[in-house]
C-alpha cells in the first residue's frame, strides 16, 4: 500500500472518530423532465381522441382501468385529470398530449427544469401559508391553527437556513428569521419560561374545536396547551441550526436564551414537560424512567430516550454550558438512556411513521454535534435500527440524515433525487386511490389505522400528498383537495442535501 493511501486512510479514521463524515463529490443533478398539467373542465363528456397514442416524443399513451398510462407511468386523480374515466388521447401540439375523459380534458406536457426551480415553486406555496410567521395548515383556502405549528415551522425555518448558507440569499434569510421568531414566540406567549404552546390564535381567528386553550393575561392571544414532544423536537432542531447558521445578532441570542430556558424547564421538572395550567405532565411530554417502565411508555422508550439525549447535546452545543454535558453523561452512563435508545427492535409495539420523523429529527443534531466516539457508536447503532424500516420509503430527508451519519451512499442519494423530482407541483390534498391497482401487492395486514397498504414504493405523484410523518405505503388518501401542504417536504431535504454537498447544480 502506498504512503499516500495509508495517510488517506489514517485521515479518514481520525475524522470519523472525531464525529466527522466524509463524502466524495456531490451528485451534480442535471435538468430533468417535470410534468405540467392544464385542465379544461368546461369540456364535458369529452369523447374525442384515439384509444392509444404514440406521442411525438415516442411515449405510448394507453387507457388504464382508472386514469391513463404514459408507458408505465400512471396519471390519475384530480391532480392530473378531471376524472379517471378516460376515453382517448390526442396531440394537437407537439409534446402536449390531451387526455380526454367523461368530465373534461387535461393537457399534459413535460418541461426541463432544475431542482432549484422546483424549490422556488414550493417557496411560493409556502408563502401563502404564512400565519403569524408559521407555515400554517391550509383548509378550504383558509390558513388555520394546527397542533404542530411549531414543528412544521421549525422544519421550514431549518430548510431556509440551509438555503441561506448555500445561496447567501437575503430573501431566504428573511424568511428563515421570520419563521424562527414565530417558533420562539410559542414559548413567550404562554407566560411560563421554558414552556412552549402548540399554537396560538388572535381574537379574529377561528379556534379549533379540539385541545386545551388559554388566554394570555392581556387577552391578545389564545394559546393551545398540552404541548407534545413533537413540538420540543422541532424547537431543539431549530435551536441548533439557528445558532449555527444565523448571522450574529439579537435573534441568535434569543435562540440561545430560549434553548436554555426550555432545557432547564425539562430538567427542573425531572424530565417531564409540565403544563403550567394543570401542574401535570402533558400527554406526550415524558422522558422519565418511570414512564419508560409503564405500560403506556414502554413502546415510546427508545424514541423518548433518544430525544432527551439530543436535547441535552444540542443545549450544550448552543449555550456552551457544561451542566448539560454533565447531565448527558448522567443519563447515558448512569441511567442507560443510550442503551434504551438502541432497543427499538425489542420494545417497539407498532410501526408509527410519525415516530420515524421525530427520531430522525433527533438523530440529526447528534450526528452533527456528538464527538464522543463511545456515545457516537451507540447513536449510530440506534440509527441503523430505525433506518432499517425507512430504507424502502426512499425518503430524501431520512436518506440525507442517514448518509450524514453513516457516510457516502450513492444509492440512497440517487433515490432521494428521484423522489424530489417526482414530488408533485400541486400540493393540494386531492383524493388519490390506488387500492384498485393489480400491480401493487398488498401487505398481509392493514396498517395501524386500519388502512390498506402496499409493500412496494409508490412514487409521490401517484399517491396522496402527505408530510414526512405519513405512511407512504397507504393506498388511498387525500381529502378531495380541501387542504394543501406547504411544500416543506421538498424545501427541507433539498436544501439539507445542498448544504451537506450530497447533491448540487451547476
Amino acid at each position: 500500500m502506498s504512503i499516500s493511501c495509508i495517510f488517506s486512510n489514517m485521515l479518514r479514521i481520525i475524522l470519523l472518530l472525531a464525529g466527522g463524515v466524509l463524502f466524495g463529490a456531490p451528485i451534480w443533478v442535471p435538468v430533468f423532465p417535470q410534468v405540467y398539467v392544464k385542465q379544461f373542465l368546461d369540456q364535458q363528456a369529452d369523447s374525442g381522441g384515439e384509444t392509444t397514442l404514440r406521442a411525438s416524443d415516442g411515449s405510448m399513451w394507453t387507457i388504464a382501468e382508472r386514469g391513463a398510462l404514459r408507458d408505465q407511468r400512471l396519471f390519475h386523480s384530480k391532480r392530473f385529470l378531471p376524472c379517471d374515466q378516460v376515453s382517448g388521447f390526442s396531440e394537437p401540439e407537439k409534446g402536449r398530449v390531451r387526455v380526454h375523459t367523461s368530465c373534461g380534458t387535461s393537457e399534459i406536457w413535460f418541461e426541463s427544469i432544475r431542482l432549484s426551480d422546483k424549490a422556488k415553486h414550493y417557496e411560493a406555496i409556502a408563502a401563502r401559508h404564512d400565519r403569524h410567521g408559521f407555515v400554517a395548515d391550509m383548509r378550504d383556502g383558509k390558513r388555520v391553527s394546527d397542533d404542530n405549528d411549531g414543528l412544521w415551522t421549525a422544519m421550514y425555518a431549518v430548510g431556509k437556513l440551509f438555503e441561506y448558507k448555500v445561496s447567501k440569499s437575503p430573501d431566504a434569510l428573511a424568511r428563515a428569521e421570520k419563521a424562527t421568531r414565530a417558533v420562539l414566540f410559542l414559548e413567550k406567549v404562554t407566560g411560563t419560561p421554558g414552556y412552549p404552546a402548540r399554537s396560538y390564535i388572535d381574537p379574529t381567528e377561528e379556534k379549533p374545536k379540539d385541545g386545551f386553550w388559554y388566554w394570555t393575561e392581556d387577552r391578545k392571544y389564545e394559546f393551545k396547551s398540552d404541548t407534545s414532544s413533537d413540538e420540543i423536537v422541532g424547537h431543539f432542531l431549530l435551536f441548533g441550526m439557528a445558532w449555527d447558521l444565523l448571522p450574529e445578532g439579537e435573534l441568535r441570542q434569543d435562540v440561545k436564551a430560549t434553548c436554555r430556558r426550555m432545557i432547564d424547564y425539562i430538567l427542573k421538572n425531572k424530565y417531564y414537560l409540565i403544563d403550567p395550567k394543570t401542574g401535570k405532565p402533558t400527554r406526550w411530554g415524558k422522558w422519565t424512567p418511570e414512564y419508560f417502565a409503564s405500560v403506556d411508555g414502554r413502546g415510546d422508550a427508545p424514541l423518548n430516550a433518544l430525544e432527551l439525549i439530543s436535547f441535552l447535546r444540542t443545549s450544550q452545543h448552543v449555550t456552551g454550558d457544561a451542566r448539560y454535558d454533565a447531565e448527558l453523561k448522567k443519563v447515558i452512563e448512569e441511567m442507560g438512556y443510550l442503551k434504551i435508545a438502541g432497543q427499538l427492535k425489542e420494545l417497539r409495539e407498532e410501526l408509527n411513521y410519525s415516530d420515524e420523523e421525530l427520531a430522525m429529527l433527533s438523530f440529526y443534531p447528534l450526528l452533527v454535534y456528538e464527538k464522543n466516539p463511545v456515545y457516537r457508536k451507540g447513536v449510530l447503532k440506534a440509527l441503523d435500527d430505525w433506518f432499517e424500516n425507512m430504507r424502502p420509503e426512499r425518503n430524501p430527508l431520512w436518506n440525507a440524515i442517514y448518509e450524514i451519519g453513516r457516510g457516502e451512499n450513492l444509492e440512497l442519494r440517487r433515490a432521494s433525487i428521484e423522489t424530489l423530482q417526482r414530488l408533485p407541483l400541486d400540493m393540494r390534498k386531492w383524493t388519490v386511490e390506488n387500492s384498485w391497482r393489480r400491480d401493487l401487492p398488498l401487505s398481509k395486514r392493514p396498517e395501524r389505522f386500519g388502512k390498506r397498504e402496499t409493500t412496494v414504493f409508490l412514487q409521490p405523484d401517484e399517491r396522496a400528498v402527505m408530510k414526512w410523518n405519513g405512511n407512504p405505503f397507504v393506498l388511498d388518501g387525500g381529502n378531495g383537495g380541501r387542504g394543501e401542504d406547504d411544500g416543506t417536504t421538498f424545501i427541507l431535504p433539498y436544501w439539507m442535501g445542498r448544504y451537506h454537498k450530497l447533491w448540487g447544480e451547476r
